[in-house]
């Protein structure tokens, strides 16, 4: 018995991105399988963030089309990407500092629930019981649950990454894209957070990474797609993307045969 085609739930197709004389990103083709963590790498400059800032609405493409779950998200604002169940982790952890942790997973949630976040949206909070035992949930798996009322600005980049991904979690997203959620990490809070997107991947999300840490990359990744100067010159599986000479050129400036 033949098996079932997979379920490709993004579809960036043939999309071009310039900046006046610059191209940014071209020809670009990239279909991401529901369930799998898919890895985009590459020198920098290739073209990472900006493939992102594309696939979330905060960059329109020249040209080409951006297919989410059979929605075409092309030419839709970031809020409503969101809301259509995609949601990133930047560089740099997004967070209200001066909120509590608890308040910070609950925030996303009033907002997916509302359609926007609201000036007083905590002020009825003893009555969102729903929503703060969701909370309190998620930062039990994410063990921050001892942090729960301290300042998010007070925490350490590693429990501030962790905190991000609760909020980006309690918003029930179907697709989660990360960009290098492990810069500046010790090695100790990668290994924690590699641990906890393994944790995340078996609820189903699917997840799309960008990462210059090849031990993350080779940790997680089931498929890996390697941009240079914009284009893709590579993808597949990781041991096969490791083993190109394309791959090996574009890093170590090893020449190609």
């Amino acid at each position: 018995m033949s098996k079932a085609p997979p379920n490709v739930v993004l579809h960036v197709a043939d999309v071009f991105k310039n900046f006046g004389g610059l191209k940014a990103l071209s020809d670009i083709d990239l279909q991401i399988v529901e369930g799998q963590t898919h890895a985009i790498i590459g020198p920098n400059g290739a073209g990472k963030s900006t493939l992102l800032n594309v696939i979330i609405g905060q960059l329109p493409p020249t040209s080409g089309a951006v297919i989410f779950e059979g929605a075409m998200l092309t030419g839709l604002p970031p809020h409503k990407i969101n809301q259509l169940g995609i949601s990133r982790v930047f560089q740099t952890p997004e967070i209200f500092a001066d909120l509590s942790v608890l308040y910070n997973v609950m925030a996303p949630a009033f907002a997916r629930r509302d359609g926007a976040f609201r000036i007083d949206m905590f002020n009825a909070v003893q009555d969102q019981s729903d929503i703060r035992e969701e909370a309190e949930t998620l930062l039990r798996e994410f063990g921050l649950s001892d942090r729960r009322d301290d300042h998010a600005g007070a925490l350490s980049r590693g429990d501030k990454r962790r905190l991000e991904l609760a909020m980006c979690l309690i918003q029930r997203p179907r697709l989660l894209l990360l960009d290098e959620p492990t810069a500046g990490m010790s090695r100790h809070d990668t290994n924690t957070t590699i641990d906890l997107l393994k944790a995340i991947k078996q609820r189903g999300m699917t997840i799309v990474i960008i990462e210059h840490d090849m031990h993350v990359v080779f940790s997680l990744a089931d498929q890996i797609s390697v941009l240079a100067q914009g284009r893709f010159i590579a993808s597949g599986l990781p041991q096969e993307v490791k083993d190109d000479p394309r791959v090996k050129e574009a890093y170590l400036g090893v020449p190609a045969e």
